[in-house]
């Protein structure tokens, strides 16, 4: 996917390029800067020797040297004072600079630390959303794949209110370890059961003992979306099918959609020329994510590939947490699936 959150250790990345967030004066003193240097081996210094002081927000590239990865990135963080001296545009500046001089050198994949959130002091949900922010939008524009590394998962965090939120949301609506709420939500449907959906239901003694099993027409809600006639129209498709309908109605191009379900193009291009795709469940929701497709739309296209939504799974209580406030920035969701170790959504 273009861009995917990870735990390891950055001097560990096989990528064409590794970020370093050092100082204007290259000299490895401090925290994973330190580790580079002693990773990469005396060479580095040498060379960092022959290069003027690096400005904050601005970005140089060196070999690799000893690393797996075959150059590395420095850039210059801001040291945090209050969040009102201009750190977020400097943070910004850092990644940005740091990503076009990665496309200018026709790289392909890059690998990022959380710039500026250990010895500079920069709070870890707010350099977090900096980073994705700005990564997001150049991923928006360019083709890359684009790692950011986490060591710790400590150092990884939402802010404390999104946290909350999703936290709260999660207690209300999970169901743990219930297999039979399971089958209710997870229960294939067959072209001639696709009118109806199984209805999310409390599960009780009572109905335990009597077998019961409550339905509604899947068109119950008004959703000027859904359609019967349209449903039954297209009652014949496949995922990719749908998927292609969704996106001709949706007004937007192809790369728009798959940049925004933060799936590779050659991908999109397997799913685009194979009528029968069968893509994987974080794929399929990541396109109904991609085309801000209210819940009763997602569980539609999920139904084409085989899937459904089951509040006795964490990953899919979360993805409806995000639906249902309509925010369907994929990067922020997988920020939040990356804290509750859930699957990330993309290719």
């Amino acid at each position: 996917m273009p861009l995917e959150i990870i735990r390891n250790d950055i001097i560990n990345m096989k990528v064409d390029a590794i970020v370093n967030s050092t100082n204007k004066y290259f000299s490895g003193s401090g925290g994973s800067d330190r580790k580079i240097h002693e990773a990469a081996g005396p060479s580095l210094a040498l060379e960092c020797e022959d290069l003027p002081s690096l400005e904050l927000g601005k970005s140089v590239i060196t070999k690799g040297h000893n690393l797996p990865a075959k150059y590395i990135i420095h850039t210059v963080g801001p040291i945090w004072i209050d969040g009102d001296s201009g750190e977020d545009r400097l943070l910004a500046d850092a990644y940005r600079n740091s990503l076009e001089l990665a496309k200018k050198h026709r790289l392909e994949t890059i690998a990022f630390p959380l710039i500026a959130s250990g010895t500079y002091g920069y709070p870890k949900d707010r350099a977090l959303e900096v980073a994705i922010a700005t990564i997001g939008e150049f991923l928006f524009k360019n083709d890359m794949m684009v790692y950011l590394v986490v060591y710790d998962k400590k150092a990884f965090r939402l802010s404390e209110k999104l946290f909350s939120s999703i936290k709260e949301y999660i207690d209300d609506n999970y169901v743990e370890g219930n297999y039979f709420q399971d089958i209710l939500y997870r229960r294939p449907y067959s072209s001639d059961e696709i009118l109806y959906q199984l209805k999310p239901v409390k599960i009780t003694d009572e109905i335990l003992e009597e077998k019961l099993v409550s339905i509604e027409p899947l068109l119950s809600r008004k959703d000027k979306k859904r359609s019967l006639e349209n449903i039954i129209k297209n009652i014949d498709e496949s995922f990719s099918q749908m998927l292609l309908r969704l996106i001709d109605e949706s007004g937007r191009t192809d790369a728009e959609i798959y940049k925004r379900a933060n799936i590779d193009r050659r991908l999109f291009s397997k799913i685009r020329n194979d009528v029968n795709y069968s893509p994987s469940k974080p794929t399929a929701i990541a396109f109904a994510i991609a085309l801000q497709l209210n819940l009763d739309e997602t569980k539609d296209l999920l139904l084409k590939a085989g899937f459904a939504l089951s509040n006795s799974s964490k990953f899919d209580v979360i993805i409806r947490y995000f639906i249902e406030n309509k925010n369907y920035n994929i990067f922020e969701i997988n920020e939040a699936l990356f804290v509750f170790d859930q699957n990330l959504l993309g290719s």
